[in-house]
């Protein structure tokens, strides 16, 4: 059934929320539910500390502002926030994600330490998850130095930084904390190459307590990318594909400055790449190579990063209109097998983020999770829609929001639009943000 659309539908499913039974046109008895269901997406780049700094950095500092002026003011915010803060925060930005239509989020965990105890940062980030019902791949960030070569660690970032020793205790405690859980697991990621010498890189793979997947930001600056090259004579994608044994565990965050060896060396191995295309664009990172990376046949998915924006149409919008703007060409991401932009970039980031995350989901077949999402039918976005477009409809028509229903593991999570504890989640962000407030102004 997997790229079709069948009418009256039955999906079953079991106590661990994995899909048991598939009926088109059944007359049953069961739950009716109206709409368009459709696989939902897994949210594969997240800092969810940063929700609460969106907007913050939209002023001028100079004539040539940029990621590292942005920086910044992410390392003066990051040192106000404690553990109930970020657990408030990142339950909000949850909530949000689970609204737009996203049923996990993978939380590439950086700020770490806390007057509450070494792990209160992450078990802030579990209890977000927990408590909105969103699946969560947990990937505490591995951050040793400021600059390539193991440049000492600055002030500012003290906060983001362990010993490898400590990291690995890290990774073990969480290992057992959150063994068991079926819509949580932990993954492992490394900054960056700038943030992480080869041998903690090496001593971290030959180790690894962690079962789930590998990301690691890359190529996002062309400043990054001259920095590699001075200090290594490579490019850093050319570089850690030379040292390491890159396969489909990875996801490369952004990679967003490649050349044609290394477009090939992704596509080829396997390795996912993580786009985050608001972010990107709000720090003027530049364009991924979409076209060439996929005519390859290589796997994306998608993150909202610093969550300027919580939105899956927007992020698959933004994706295909940089390419249009560049190429002055339109339906960059259709094929010959796929002649619809929307269906094709929808179902290429289903099946990369169920790779990216570690979640057996990206389609509704028996057997995967039912992580699923209901367009509403009635929705102006897609009234009148043939069946073909639905889904060109939903990424490219309008910014009201048609996801009506959300079922993470059978479980629906968000009903007619609302979510169970959506009042209190928000009531909760809200005096965070007063307090917040008071300590920026």
């Amino acid at each position: 059934m997997q790229g079709n659309w069948a009418e009256n539908v039955c999906v079953e499913w079991d106590s661990n929320g994995l899909i048991t039974k598939i009926t088109p046109g059944y007359d049953g008895e069961g739950e009716i539910v109206t709409g368009y269901a459709l696989p939902a997406m897994n949210n594969v780049h997240s800092h969810a500390f940063q929700r609460a700094m969106a907007g913050l950095a939209e002023y001028s500092t100079s004539a040539n502002d940029s990621f590292w002026t942005w920086r910044d003011i992410m390392y003066r915010f990051a040192e106000k926030i404690s553990a109930s803060d970020l657990e408030g925060i990142a339950a909000q930005l949850y909530l949000e994600m689970l609204k737009a239509g996203y049923v996990s989020v993978v939380e590439f965990h950086y700020l770490h330490h806390s007057d509450e105890g070494s792990m209160a940062m992450s078990q802030a980030i579990i209890n977000a998850a927990t408590n909105t019902g969103i699946g969560l791949c947990h990937l505490p960030v591995l951050y040793m130095a400021s600059g390539f070569g193991g440049l000492a660690i600055n002030d500012k970032q003290k906060r983001f930084a362990h010993s490898l020793n400590d990291y690995l205790d890290l990774i073990k405690s969480l290992s057992l904390k959150m063994a068991g859980n079926n819509n949580q697991h932990l993954g492992m990621a490394f900054h960056s190459l700038r943030a992480v010498p080869e041998e903690a890189l090496q001593e971290c793979l030959s180790v690894n307590p962690a079962s789930g997947p590998i990301h690691i930001h890359i190529s996002e600056q062309t400043q990054e990318v001259s920095d590699c090259l001075d200090w290594s004579g490579k490019r850093p994608v050319q570089w850690l594909y030379d040292n390491f044994d890159v396969d489909d565990r990875w996801c490369l965050i952004h990679a967003t400055h490649l050349n044609e060896d290394e477009i090939a060396a992704i596509a080829g191995s396997g390795a996912v790449v993580g786009l985050c295309p608001t972010t990107e664009a709000n720090l003027g990172d530049g364009l991924f190579p979409l076209k060439k990376y996929m005519d390859r046949g290589g796997h994306i998915a998608i993150g909202s990063d610093s969550h300027i924006s919580v939105s899956v149409t927007e992020e698959l919008r933004l994706l295909e209109y940089g390419q249009r703007l560049k190429y002055q060409q339109g339906n960059i991401a259709a094929n010959d097998q796929e002649i619809h932009t929307g269906t094709h970039l929808y179902q290429k980031t289903l099946t990369g983020g169920a790779r990216a995350s570690g979640f057996d989901n990206g389609a509704i077949e028996i057997g995967k999770r039912a992580d699923i999402i209901v367009l509403d039918e009635r929705s102006p976005l897609l009234t009148g829609s043939p069946n073909r477009n639905i889904i060109d409809r939903f990424i490219f028509s309008g910014n009201v929001n048609p996801v009506k229903h959300v079922y993470v593991r059978g479980e629906k999570v968000v009903s007619d639009y609302k979510h169970a504890s959506e009042d209190r989640i928000n009531d909760d962000y809200r005096a965070i943000m007063d307090r917040l407030k008071k300590v920026l102004d």
